[in-house]
């Protein structure tokens, strides 16, 4: 009698991880690059959901509408390494393989590039912030941890909207616990995605992305958090080493 195939959690950050631009700040760089300048300053003093959020009410006041905003996302790089290697990896048979999108973008950015890259089927779940369109055309934006009610405590640096430690636990429980999956890889990037990395076992993985928040940390022993780590670490470059990587390693 044939064994089951392993089961795998493959979870990536979506901006700069799986996507090969920053959805927040592309849409600004396309339709208005003067709101881009300003979303910088913005974030010095302005949590930065918060601070996209404002900015988004800024770019419907000056008569940009939700289809200029999806053409914009239309253009947003997906580079067909990394599209080609998360598909064959869910394809395979000799594995069985979960994909999640742990992203502090946006539903409705994520939705759009998706949809447009023909990519909705690929991920079994998003989580990330709420937001939605209004019949007027603003698209409001709203962090996922609502700043009336509880916060998340998180004491190793996730932003006030969410704390992918906690949201990657929950999402665990969700799927019967981590006993549930033979081995866990994470694809990221940001100075946010080394919480949830905290969690990982030794047999997990984290796909690390060079010269970003997330590589420049790891790369620092002293570092709070950084001795914590439990699984393997592998750096990447590229999408075509992502994509090579799930398909010699898993």
């Amino acid at each position: 009698m044939a064994s089951a195939p392993r089961r795998i959690a493959l979870i990536t950050d979506y901006d700069w991880s799986y996507a090969d631009q920053d959805t927040d700040r592309y849409v600004f760089e396309v339709l208005a690059p003067h709101l881009r300048s300003s979303l910088r300053e913005g974030k010095k003093t302005t949590q930065w959901t918060d601070n996209c959020a404002e900015h988004l009410r800024r770019l419907h006041a000056e008569g940009f509408t939700q289809k200029d905003v999806e053409a914009a996302l239309h253009t947003l790089p997906i580079h067909p390494a990394q599209r080609r290697g998360f598909r064959n990896t869910k394809e395979r048979k000799d594995i069985q393989t979960t994909i999640l999108c742990l992203s502090n973008s946006n539903s409705v950015y994520i939705d759009t590039i998706m949809k447009h890259q023909n990519d909705a089927d690929l991920f079994d779940e998003v989580i990330t912030n709420p937001a939605s369109f209004r019949e007027d055309g603003l698209l409001e934006l709203r962090r996922r941890v609502d700043p009336n009610g509880p916060q998340h405590g998180c004491k190793v640096g996730c932003s006030p909207n969410m704390c992918k430690g906690a949201e990657l636990e929950a999402w665990m429980e969700r799927h019967g616990g981590w006993d549930s999956f033979d081995r866990v890889v994470y694809v990221g990037d940001g100075a946010n995605d080394l919480c949830p990395i905290l969690h990982l076992r030794k047999q997990d993985v984290a796909l690390v992305r060079l010269y970003r928040e997330l590589y420049r940390r790891l790369q620092d022993s002293a570092a709070a958090h950084v001795s914590d780590v439990k699984c393997e670490t592998a750096p990447w470059g590229g999408a075509w080493e992502v994509e090579k990587w799930l398909k010699e390693e898993l």
